[in-house]
């Protein structure tokens, strides 16, 4: 029999920015303040600007001293998931919280939208690594990938961004996500290496679509082009391996909540169960069929990879 399923848990998993990320998810899915083509999640439930109390502060810490308890491994815990995390008005406390009770340093993966409000730059300036996103130069650009909320602008988010390296010291990873067509010529890398130079990340991390997105027909970059763009970012600027390609050695015990808790935050290929919870690929495909002959997931291909997502 399984045991109970975390609720706010989940992982850790391979992540291609933060090696092995055990994930806290702090608001339901697909609450968020954007509505961007490319999300692996799908789209947009609630698109909203207003923070909310969605997660009870000592649930979340019970469940990561249990996890702890467990002998967990992870280089990050990761406050993430399934929607925008600085959405949550008690997230200060939740990173104040696990500060206590391990060394393991925070990581916070944020679109970087709320940042024009000093109490969002507050709870995040308490985590190690605050990894934002900016995928556009322009208002035209910002609305056609990222689709925000009507009460933000790409002038409102570059204004928190910089806002916010002036008052963190700790290190920021900025993601730029490509979408072919949408954001790839010239003009547009142009207008980007201005805004990144305003902005001073500690880091500049190139992705594009590997997984399928909430919009058919999201091109993805090849390779070469993603480096070609790197090289013209600056000597920050760094393309983000594929997660098929991670290897993580450490054990992590393979069990069948696990599996499900990882295909319902994002589609996952075989590759990626297998290396995130160091399980082979008979054990790994044993649950997933589980779950997909009780219906609960299901599998798409994408660039010739199956992935699988928990409906």
């Amino acid at each position: 029999m399984m045991a109970a399923e975390r609720k706010y848990l989940f992982g850790p998993v391979p992540s291609r920015r933060l090696g092995l990320s055990l994930g806290v998810d702090v608001v339901p899915c697909k609450v968020c303040t954007l509505d961007c083509v490319y999300c692996q999640l799908g789209k947009t439930a609630e698109k909203t600007i207003q923070r909310r109390d969605y997660t009870p502060v000592e649930a979340v810490l019970d469940e990561l001293k249990e996890r702890l308890a467990e002998g967990v491994e992870a280089d990050f815990i990761t406050i993430s998931g399934s929607g925008e995390p600085t959405l949550n008005a008690k997230l200060g406390q939740i990173i104040e919280g696990i500060k206590k009770i391990t060394d393991i340093p925070v990581a916070i993966l944020t679109n970087g939208t709320l940042l024009t409000d000093s109490s969002v730059r507050t709870d995040c300036s308490q985590a190690d690594v605050v990894l934002p996103s900016l995928d556009a130069g322009d208002e035209e650009t910002f609305q056609r990938i990222n689709r925000p909320h009507e009460d933000i602008s790409i002038e409102k988010v570059i204004a928190g961004l910089c806002a916010f390296r002036g008052e963190f010291a700790g290190q920021i990873w900025l993601e730029v996500f490509f979408v072919e067509g949408l954001n790839t010529d010239t003009e547009q890398i142009v207008k980007i290496k201005n805004i990144i130079e305003r902005i001073r990340p500690d880091k500049v991390q190139l992705n594009t679509a590997v997984r399928p997105a909430a919009e058919a027909g999201v091109g993805r970059l090849d390779a070469e082009k993603l480096q070609a763009i790197a090289a013209h970012l600056g000597e920050k600027a760094e393309v983000i391996a594929d997660t098929s390609r991670l290897h993580c050695s450490r054990h992590v015990e393979g069990k069948a909540e696990d599996v499900l808790s990882m295909l319902k935050r994002r589609p996952c290929s075989l590759n990626d169960v297998c290396s995130g919870l160091s399980i082979g690929r008979v054990e790994a495909l044993k649950y997933i069929t589980h779950f997909q002959q009780q219906g609960v997931v299901d599998s798409e291909l994408k660039g010739g990879i199956t992935f699988f997502k928990a409906n």
